[in-house]
């Protein structure tokens, strides 16, 4: 696999004794990647990512893994309060929802799972370190959205999948536990039940997505929780 150098200025140090837990993945949510690469590399965006993945596959390393990249913002996830001091961001190339927001082609598919396999043996980290944009930041953010395939990286253990999950009776102060034992975070960053409820759908439901907790998503909570370390 082929990695491009294209440093980014847009970097600090990670926390000492700190260890990168997380891989958070994003769509940069601009009309072309040539706009996408400039922010992201613009010391007055005060934006960046450590890997940026266009449609072609191509793979450009903006900032070493060893140094906190800014591409997380406000947000959470199990515990985590500064998502960019444990994690690696990794941007696709996608107009996203404001753009005209399409399918992401196989060969970036392809080339972000090719990234994914060493990142997680080298970090030592299992597949359900790989989350969503909006998984952290559910009350912002949409990212990588409903089209992104989950599934493909699920079966080459990159990532968490349920499958099927039957239908659970609702009971939402047991989703509300299920959410946080899975990673989702709400409170401080803004995000009550409905919101949670939301971004867990996008990520595991993309066919419907409206924040309502029904007897599908309650099963669904329940077996995502299930493969949650």
């Amino acid at each position: 696999m082929r990695i491009a150098d294209h440093p980014s200025p847009n970097h600090g140090p990670r926390p000492a004794g700190g260890r990168i837990v997380l891989v958070l993945l994003h769509y940069t949510g601009m009309p072309d990647a040539t706009a996408a690469l400039a922010r992201l590399c613009d010391p007055e965006s005060a934006v960046s990512c450590h890997y940026f993945v266009d449609e072609r596959g191509r793979i450009l390393r903006l900032v070493p893994e060893e140094r906190r990249a800014w591409h997380a913002g406000r947000g959470g996830w199990r515990g985590h309060q500064d998502v960019n001091d444990v994690s690696i961001g990794i941007e696709l190339v996608n107009p996203g929802h404001e753009w005209g927001y399409r399918p992401f082609p196989e060969a970036q598919i392809d080339a972000l799972c090719g990234l994914l396999a060493p990142l997680l043996a080298r970090h030592r980290l299992p597949p359900a370190a790989v989350v969503g944009h909006s998984d952290t930041a559910p009350a912002r953010k949409t990212d990588p959205g409903e089209l992104f395939p989950w599934p493909v990286l699920a079966a080459r253990g990159l990532a968490l999948w349920p499958g099927e999950a039957p239908p659970r009776p609702v009971d939402p102060l047991r989703a509300a536990r299920l959410l946080r034992r899975i990673g989702y975070m709400g409170g401080a960053n803004g995000a009550g039940l409905p919101v949670l409820v939301r971004a867990f759908q996008r990520r595991f439901r993309p066919r419907r997505v409206d924040g309502i907790l029904d007897p599908e998503t309650m099963g669904l909570l329940e077996a995502v929780a299930a493969l949650s370390p």
